[in-house]
């Protein structure tokens, strides 16, 4: 199967990667059952990448829905180290503007219902998340912003926290004043647990968060709904794709090292030989 080095996974509004060359659909197999749709493979500046839309084409999956497991060892099956997120996010901080983008560096799970591991059943493994965002990995995306020439457009802010709720609900005004009061930053659905499973893999991971609107705390502001959410998202869908366009090519030249990359050497408990031949198959893919 072609190999990539990137992943991208785009949240909403972002289904396609319009600089992939030579794109194929690939129909992956996991152990923990098929992604949320065909994973899209092909180049960008010559760099091989695997793109796939989380809630799948026509947005078909809600945020509890989506197969966070499924997702992230398909990409690892393909062979990717750099995992790039693409999300929508509420802001909790009155400087954090709808179309403004985020870096954030530190994330609250609030998920009920998402299996969050791929260990257990014959395998233990603790993995560190102390810094669940791959600091370098970070900075390409902060210098893809400027080298795409969008430093002047774009209001960029590095660092904060992403709280991730179950929904497919927003928030009530009381939970909404409960995140800022944790000092959470921006507010979203869906990365988690998938910064948790890629930090497992031996992944890399960062997420470059496009804040649509103030959630529903601002005493100023109207409060979130699904349509104005989608109107501001799309109107950075067309810097979203040249930053990842940009993000592509830097990581394709420098290779940044990430600790994300050996996670498992201090975190696996089970040792490989003492695993069942059925256990090492489900998890030989962190091992490549």
């Amino acid at each position: 199967m072609t190999h990539a080095l990137i992943g991208v996974i785009g949240g909403s509004g972002l289904y396609q990667m319009d600089a992939l060359q030579g794109a194929q659909a690939h129909d992956v197999d996991t152990p923990y059952g098929k992604p949320s749709d065909a994973v899209i493979t092909g180049t960008v500046h010559g760099v091989p990448v695997a793109f796939l839309a989380r809630h799948g084409r026509g947005h078909r999956l809600i945020p509890s829905e989506v197969p966070y497991r499924a997702n992230v060892h398909a990409m690892r099956q393909l062979g990717v180290r750099y995992l790039v997120s693409f999300s929508a996010v509420g802001s909790l901080r009155e400087e954090l503007r709808p179309l403004d983008m985020v870096l954030p560096d530190q994330f609250i799970d609030l998920t009920r219902r998402r299996d969050s591991t791929f260990f257990g059943a014959g395998a233990v493994a603790h993995a560190s998340l102390a810094q669940p965002v791959c600091a370098n990995l970070s900075a390409v995306l902060a210098r893809a912003v400027a080298d795409a020439g969008l430093g002047e457009k774009i209001r960029l802010h590095h660092g904060g926290t992403y709280v991730c709720i179950e929904g497919p609900q927003f928030s009530t005004m009381a939970e909404s004043h409960w995140y800022r009061s944790m000092g959470a930053s921006v507010i979203g659905m869906t990365n988690m647990p998938e910064a948790k499973l890629a930090r497992e893999a031996q992944m890399a991971y960062a997420t470059l968060a496009m804040v649509t609107d103030y959630d529903c705390w601002h005493p100023r502001e109207a409060h979130v709904t699904a349509d104005a959410a989608i109107a501001n998202l799309m109107q950075n869908a067309g810097h979203a794709q040249s930053i990842a366009a940009e993000a592509i090519r830097i990581l394709g030249r420098d290779k940044p090292v990430s600790l994300a990359h050996t996670a498992l050497d201090s975190a696996l408990v089970t040792p490989r030989d003492a695993m069942a031949p059925d256990v090492h198959e489900r998890l030989k893919a962190f091992w490549s």
